[in-house]
């Protein structure tokens, strides 16, 4: 069997250029031909606020990345899909995560199909997003038509996908951890690494800042007397994708200048351990959500979890065994943070994060799309 994955690599940035590296790894590891078809252009500049849509780091080793989708240009999904058909995959995986994508790779896939008999699997991360803008609907229909099974990463979207389809081809699979950042380090010296003072307790804030990730409620927890009686340190670790001045109005009012740790640039993948290691919890206080990224790394860091009760983060973190769900509020965040420090949780949650994570091995996604296409192909 032969597949290619239709999606975001190297050179271009962020979770899901590294899922794809990982999936197509995955593949590798069980003899399953794989490689990945990316762009050359991801997004139109009004719709990336970062400073940058690519990577500094290296390639990732014995992987086949094409970089020639343009977005934007109908012209080019024709050359694409006619290229992809060419080398006669049996089955071809599409990440879907934003509407905007739909034109494109709708496109791209219904020519894939056309007069053969290669199967379009999608995994969606989202189908409907968190930002909405107009024609989000009509773009995410036009892609979902022209798909044969679909892969979901937590219940939310899975649900989100009945207002699209009545395909019932789809399967539930928790998304994997990522692996792909290197082997844990000492704390101690991830502390040292990043110019922390080790005898301070630090939780982290990791990835890009938006509103719906919820970066302010957790400021307003840090603000909570108790937090800054036991000394803890927040670092937030990501590159603003908005204005920064909402943020850096609540430290200032709360003189939270000494507790909080700006580090509010993209973090290179080299750099991504030291942040995890460093960190007693990491913290995700979203006010909306799917899955996240962020858990999974957490996961293989084996660090305990602070998450909010929104979206599929409490079907990803156990409460009161690897870390905390909360309800969307600074009170309940807060008092789960002095719940941890207090009673000294951290080598229990570690040791059950270190249990857990088996749960989220690649192997069980490569296998779900097995199982799925088994099925198709009936």
């Amino acid at each position: 069997m032969k597949n290619i994955i239709i999606g975001p690599a190297f050179p271009l940035r962020g979770g899901i250029a590294n899922f794809n590296e990982a999936l197509c790894k995955a593949y590798g590891k069980k003899q399953i031909e794989s490689s990945i078809v990316s762009f050359s252009l991801q997004y139109p500049s009004f719709l990336f606020p970062g400073k940058t849509q690519f990577d500094n780091g290296y390639s990732p080793e014995g992987l086949k990345i094409e970089t020639i989708i343009n977005s934007i240009n109908p012209f080019n999904w024709i050359k694409i899909a006619l290229h992809i058909k060419k080398q006669e995959p049996d089955y071809v995986i599409i990440r879907y995560w934003l509407p905007f994508m739909g034109p494109c790779l709708g496109t791209i896939a219904r020519i894939i199909k056309w007069n053969t008999n290669i199967k379009v699997i999608a995994i969606t991360d989202n189908v409907i997003p968190h930002e909405k803008r107009i024609g989000d609907t009509l773009f995410t229909r036009y892609f979902v038509k022209c798909c044969d099974g679909f892969i979901a990463m937590s219940q939310s979207v899975l649900h989100d996908l009945k207002t699209f389809t009545e395909n019932t081809n789809t399967r539930l699979i928790p998304h994997p951890i990522y692996d792909i950042f290197g082997e844990k380090v000492n704390k101690q010296q991830a502390q040292q690494n990043l110019n922390l003072n080790t005898k301070d307790k630090h939780i982290l804030f990791f990835g890009f800042i938006r509103n719906y990730k919820g970066l302010d409620l957790l400021l307003k927890a840090m603000a909570d007397s108790r937090i800054k009686a036991l000394g803890i340190k927040l670092i937030v670790a990501g590159e603003f994708y908005e204005k920064a001045d909402e943020y850096e109005k609540i430290i200032q009012e709360n003189s939270l200048q000494s507790s909080v740790i700006l580090h509010t640039h993209y973090i290179d993948s080299n750099k991504v351990k030291d942040y995890f290691c460093a960190a007693d919890m990491i913290v995700q206080p979203y006010k909306t959500a799917t899955q996240s990224g962020i858990t999974q790394i957490a996961y293989h860091f084996e660090r305990p979890i602070l998450v909010t009760n929104t979206g599929g983060l409490a079907e990803i973190v156990s409460h009161n065994k690897v870390g905390y769900v909360t309800e969307i509020n600074p009170t309940e965040i807060s008092n789960s943070l002095i719940d941890f420090y207090s009673n000294n949780r951290e080598n229990e949650f570690s040791a059950n994060v270190k249990f857990e994570k088996k749960r989220f091995e690649w192997s069980t996604m490569v296998e779900g799309i097995d199982n799925l296409l088994a099925d198709l192909y009936k």
